[in-house]
């Protein structure tokens, strides 16, 4: 995976993706924001946040800020700010995940929906996530990961090497991602069809993990 990869496959993508994957995604959408705990003027990062289907679910009393590192998804993101008068989105940016522009504990929230198997290096976007928010803040991850049966599992790993024209590593295991980056998991759910996508909601525990 690279990130030249990644911006082709979601500049093909940008035109038809509101169509193709709004319905299949939206439970898990639905869920982050069901699950996590905000305040009024707090503060949100959306790592890949596309072409803004998440934005409207958001409490208008937050703040929104959203990256991602394809421009034509990220336009399709700035139509829905201005259609449905979404204020509270402030920033919409194209930015590398696992290097962020943002200062140190910036956020109260930082939420990555599909984005971890797509990163070239998810440990250090995951990394970046625990930067930017605020200590005991909340890390939010929705993701596919390899999956435990072993038919399925094995026709994953056979899809491994079209990871470039794909888009997406489609072979990468939770236990793995959360075993590399010290994940504190308070909770793990099940979304979208068939349930083959997980939400993980983590504390940032960004002291605990830098003694280590």
């Amino acid at each position: 995976m690279d990130l030249s990869s990644v911006e082709k496959a979601y500049q093909r993508l940008a035109g038809v993706y509101d169509t193709v994957f709004g319905a299949i995604f939206h439970p898990g959408r639905k869920a982050v924001l069901d699950h996590i705990d905000l305040n009024p003027g707090e503060k949100v990062l959306e790592m890949g946040v596309g072409t803004g289907l998440s934005l409207p679910l958001y409490p208008r009393d937050v703040e929104i800020y959203g990256i991602d590192i394809s421009e034509p998804m990220l336009e399709k993101a700035r139509e829905k700010k201005v259609s449905e008068h979404l204020d509270n989105v402030k920033l919409l940016e194209v930015m590398d995940a696992e290097e962020t522009t943002f200062e140190d504990d910036s956020f109260d929230v930082v939420v990555a929906a599909y984005v971890v198997t797509v990163v070239p290096n998810p440990k250090r976007c995951v990394d970046e996530m625990r930067r930017v928010c605020k200590p005991d803040g909340e890390l939010v991850i929705v993701n596919h990961f390899q999956s435990e049966n072993p038919v399925v599992g094995g026709l994953e790993r056979a899809l491994a090497p079209l990871s470039g024209a794909l888009g997406w590593r489609p072979n990468m295991r939770q236990r793995d991602l959360v075993e590399e980056t010290d994940l504190d998991v308070v909770e793990q759910r099940r979304v979208n069809l068939f349930g083959y996508w997980t939400m993980l909601k983590c504390r940032n525990n960004k002291d605990a993990s830098a003694s280590k």
